[in-house]
């Protein structure tokens, strides 16, 4: 290899990675900014001195109980669930390398709801009981997942096709149990299925931290090991990559946090699904996109709650508006896909 060459890859390297930086930093500023309006505006606006203050635990009157009970544990339950879908979501698209392979389309959040409408209408449970059937459905559709599409390892149009086919049979049963619920029973398991952010409390943002904190290294020291399956399952073989182990810990890594998000939030629509298209469009080529999807993530979540909120002249549930920007994406990549003749 010529010097010139070695010199022209060095400097797209360096060229890529300062625009990944850039990318990542306009993000978090994004992010930061967006939080502080959430908390600012509402049916009473608050300068930021008064919610720096509420947040540095100062008492500041009026500003204390709204700013800090009601629109902070809101705009933080936000941030972290978007955080939670955006990492989970591009996790299963780069490991079976197809965009489709979100926990939306492949029924992880299908299960999560099934078992939190039937903790609501059918056993009466509280929010804690919801939260834990929604955690322990969400894994235990996953493993169900993984287990009929393993066959010599898993292959990507398989699972996505096994998990597509439960995701439709357990819609089935959410449908059944609230034809039969309550209307009062109703109204609650409806709120939850559509992903809200409403009554948002410390108590729904605690256990989705700790997931976060725990389960997010785990996917980021796979990055690695994920990058390269996009090779194929061979090459990947072939340069010491454990590939099913690799994809057992990223599938246990990724379930885990689209269970306690959607335990938290409800599952709010294809924020797992356009996450990882949209960092990237733009990151560009090349590079881990887990970071910058968790972002993505992040900030779609925050500012879809803000639509919801005050855009539409009456309040919406969040899963609304990511619902609304989501679907147009889907039915627009299967077209694509089709056109391309890729097989779904």
């Amino acid at each position: 290899m010529s010097a010139s060459t070695v010199e022209t890859v060095a400097r797209g390297r360096v060229r890529r990675a300062r625009r990944r930086r850039a990318v990542i930093a306009v993000l978090t500023t994004s992010i930061v900014v967006v939080f502080a309006v959430s908390l600012m505006v509402g049916h009473t606006f608050y300068p930021l001195g008064d919610v720096a203050r509420v947040i540095l635990g100062q008492d500041v009157p009026g500003a204390s109980f709204t700013v800090g009970r009601l629109r902070l544990p809101r705009a933080v339950l936000a941030v972290v669930t978007g955080l939670c879908f955006g990492l989970a979501g591009v996790t299963f698209q780069t490991m079976l390398r197809n965009p489709l392979a979100s926990p939306d389309i492949i029924g992880i959040s299908a299960g999560a709801s099934a078992a939190a409408v039937f903790a609501i209408v059918v056993l009466s449970l509280g929010e804690t009981g919801v939260s834990v059937f929604a955690v322990v459905a969400g894994l235990l559709v996953a493993l169900v997942v993984y287990v009929l599409s393993f066959r010599d390892g898993v292959a990507g149009t398989r699972l996505i096709l096994i998990g597509i086919g439960i995701a439709a049979m357990l819609t089935s049963v959410t449908d059944y149990v609230l034809d039969q619920a309550a209307q009062w029973d109703l109204q609650e398991a409806m709120r939850w299925l559509t992903g809200s952010l409403n009554g948002a409390t410390w108590d729904n943002v605690v256990p989705v931290v700790i997931a976060l904190v725990l389960l997010s290294p785990v996917l980021l020291h796979q990055s690695g090991n994920l990058a390269t399956l996009q090779l194929g399952d061979d090459t990947a073989s072939a340069l010491g990559v454990r590939v099913d182990r690799t994809r057992l810990v990223v599938i246990v890594g990724a379930v885990g946090l689209i269970a306690f998000a959607t335990a938290a939030a409800g599952p709010i629509a294809f924020v797992a699904f356009l996450s990882g298209p949209i960092a990237a469009r733009v990151v560009g080529p090349n590079g881990s996109l887990l970071i910058p999807s968790a972002l993505v993530g992040a900030l779609l979540v925050l500012v879809a709650d803000l639509c919801a909120q005050y855009a539409f002249g009456t309040r919406y549930p969040v899963g609304v508006v990511t619902g609304v920007l989501g679907a147009p994406y889907l039915v627009y990549l299967i077209v694509r896909t089709n056109r391309v003749g890729g097989s779904l």
